[in-house]
């Protein structure tokens, strides 16, 4: 058999520009498209469906790549993704890193409406507020998806959930819970609220302790973690409309902790609290 030869050789073909644009948020916001590097994060959005039809749109593969993820190419297929294979040239102009691994998706935007959220009785949450950056954005979502939380929701002060940093940082958890975006804080903090979900600001500066919540027994019930920008936390306003400001506790001689390790500690905390005995629920699978 003659060896695979790629189809797409030049990157100023018109398929390869219209992927190659969606690098910019603009473009994304109007095509409602997204992209998607890496064999995890194809393999997810392959198997990604939203009422039936399947969140991967395009794939672009080098040859070399096509080989090796022989089985997420045809997962692709499956799915009904155009699959396209593409001199390493081409593949290296679309994607976003310094060391591109062969396979870019082109994925439809996958956000859900926070009305959505809310009707599903959510009982852990993180919620970003005035976060800017993408790679912090990113290792929050996943951070979120491993502790079991129910969603995700971006407030409108903060980055853009499809920009290609988050979308590499959360290594596919894109793709395993809802997310809401462009959501003001305070209508947020407003509707966890009358779902029956407490809110708890996470800041260093909180005159509560994590391991006093844990002690007290209060972390049990359905939660919502809220999470400010990396350089000055969370302002005074937004502080006042949470039930409580939460301050992991330092033990050594760190200054701080970054937001991405505060958060994970913070909704490991809420996961292990709701998954005791009189919690409301187990976030693992049996």
């Amino acid at each position: 058999m003659a060896p695979a030869t790629p189809e797409l050789i030049s990157p100023r073909s018109a398929r390869v520009s219209a992927a190659r644009r969606l690098a910019k948020r603009n473009f994304r916001g109007k095509e409602r498209l997204f992209l998607a590097e890496g064999p995890q994060a194809v393999r997810e959005a392959a198997a990604h469906r939203v009422d039936g039809v399947s969140t991967l749109v395009e794939l672009f593969a080098t040859v070399e790549a096509a080989e090796r993820y022989a089985d997420i190419v045809g997962e692709a297929r499956g799915a009904g993704a155009r699959v396209h294979l593409a001199s390493e040239e081409v593949v290296a102009d679309i994607s976003t890193t310094v060391t591109p691994q062969g396979l870019v998706g082109v994925c439809r935007f996958l956000d859900t409406p926070f009305e959505d959220i809310l009707a599903a009785r959510p009982k852990l949450v993180a919620v970003l507020a005035n976060v800017r950056d993408p790679g912090n954005a990113g290792t929050v979502l996943r951070c979120a998806d491993a502790a079991g939380a129910d969603a995700v929701v971006l407030t409108d002060a903060s980055v853009d959930l499809y920009n290609p940093k988050a979308v590499r940082a959360s290594v596919g958890s894109h793709f395993h819970l809802p997310v809401a975006v462009g959501v003001p804080v305070d209508r947020a903090v407003e509707g966890l609220k009358a779902a029956g979900v407490r809110i708890l600001a996470a800041d260093g500066c909180g005159t509560d302790d994590l391991d006093d919540e844990l002690d007290k027994g209060t972390m049990g019930g359905p939660t919502a973690w809220v999470f400010g920008n990396e350089a000055w936390g969370l302002p005074e306003e937004t502080r006042a409309l949470t039930d409580a400001v939460v301050r992991v506790p330092i033990h050594g001689r760190a200054e701080s902790l970054n937001l991405a390790t505060a958060a994970a500690v913070c909704l490991y905390a809420s996961a292990r609290a709701q998954r005791a005995s009189g919690g409301c629920r187990s976030v693992t699978k049996s």
